[in-house]
């Protein structure tokens, strides 16, 4: 077996509520900066939504209007991704961005999540199942396409909130390849914290592979949207030996922002795969009924570290 150790920092996102776009940049700056020094030439994860605090900077009246919300985020994704895709080269780091309710030009709404490379390339995942309240008020939809992304530090999968939730989306991301699951959230109360805390550790369960949860953490009252968020960040893995008897490389403190930062070698999943205490990725096929369920089909992006 050989060694692929990857280092991953994913944040305990605190929303924010910048007066203008310079506050945001240097705020976001500062983040990366303290992100990518826990987690050289890795991965930093950001959460589910964290990119609403963004609207701030149109004023009160943006913050208040959940449409509007929806709007000045997607008049600002070229600029939002802009600075992501600097910071991504300028730190030679892979940056999953907090991810925005972005208009698409046919008028449907999508949460999209964007994976930025240190090569200056990007892939995006779209959410595909929506909560209660992302279908009704917000009016958000999914939008179907999985992706694996591989790159030079490992191949990975995106698993927005609520998707982690749902076993064949894991499942398709693992029979394409994918190593690590990045799950980001955003969740209003604990026990929506739990869900996806038990979601991403059932999908490292069952796809004998690394999950990463991010969320969204403490109050922000003048955003109707995210006006309340819980959660801790996390690194998972299979109940092994080989990895960690509880799965659990490393958790945050419920609701107290910051990174929570490990390093996983990822040579380990094909070992436990092979020899591992239980063979649950090979065993998948044998549960009754298994024969029935259609994978959806999964696309292959490539990101790259690009010239040093």
């Amino acid at each position: 077996m050989t060694a692929r150790t990857v280092t991953i920092a994913t944040s305990q996102y605190p929303i924010g509520r910048p007066d203008r776009w310079e506050d945001w940049v240097d705020h976001f700056s500062g983040w990366v900066a303290r992100g990518a020094e826990l987690a050289p030439n890795g991965i930093l994860v950001f959460p589910e939504y964290g990119a609403l605090e963004i609207v701030s900077v149109r004023g009160a009246e943006a913050e208040a209007d959940i449409t509007r919300q929806i709007d000045v985020l997607s008049e600002l994704a070229a600029d939002i991704d802009a600075v992501h895709q600097r910071l991504a080269e300028q730190h030679r780091v892979f940056i999953l961005a907090a991810s925005v309710p972005l208009r698409l030009e046919d008028g449907r709404v999508v949460n999209r999540a964007r994976l930025f490379a240190p090569s200056g390339e990007v892939g995006h995942q779209d959410k595909q199942i929506m909560t209660r309240y992302e279908r009704t008020p917000w009016g958000i939809a999914g939008n179907p396409g999985l992706r694996v992304f591989d790159t030079p530090i490992g191949r990975l999968g995106i698993a927005i909130c609520y998707d982690v939730e749902f076993p064949l989306i894991g499942r398709a991301l693992g029979e394409a390849g994918a190593e690590i699951i990045l799950a980001p959230s955003c969740t209003d109360t604990r026990a929506g914290a739990y869900r996806v805390r038990t979601g991403a550790l059932a999908r490292a369960l069952e796809n004998q592979i690394i999950t990463v949860v991010s969320p969204t953490v403490g109050a922000a009252p003048w955003l109707p949207s995210a006006d309340t968020n819980h959660g801790r960040a996390g690194i998972y893995g299979p109940s092994d030996t080989k990895f960690h008897e509880t799965g659990t490389f490393v958790e945050g403190e419920f609701d107290v922002p910051g990174w929570i930062h490990g390093a996983v070698d990822l040579g380990l999943i094909e070992l436990t795969r092979s020899d591992g205490n239980v063979l649950a990725f090979r065993h998948w096929a044998e549960q009754p009924g298994a024969d029935s369920l259609a994978l959806p089909p999964v696309e292959h992006v490539r990101l790259g570290f690009g010239a040093c």
